[in-house]
């Protein structure tokens, strides 16, 4: 789940919760819109665990570099 998916179920889910007053039988709204909140939350929080963990495998890129060309001293012209 992206960030944006996230936080767009969360969105919803307070609106559900909060701003929808209709009464739909057999469906509780404010309940629904409290599912939708969790699981928004628990998709935000690993969406930032998941971005955290790629960023620190990138950071370690292990500082080795190489170079693809040898020069050879003697040709160097200064």
């Amino acid at each position: 789940m992206q960030l944006g998916t996230s936080i767009f179920l969360i969105a919803v889910g307070a609106v559900l919760k909060y701003a929808v007053s209709a009464d739909v039988s057999g469906v509780s709204l404010s309940t629904v819109g409290v599912i939708l909140m969790v699981v928004g939350v628990i998709g935000l929080l690993l969406s930032i665990l998941m971005m955290t963990i790629w960023a620190d495998r990138a950071g370690r890129g292990g500082g080795t570099v190489v170079r693809d060309t040898y020069v050879d001293p003697a040709d160097r012209r200064l």
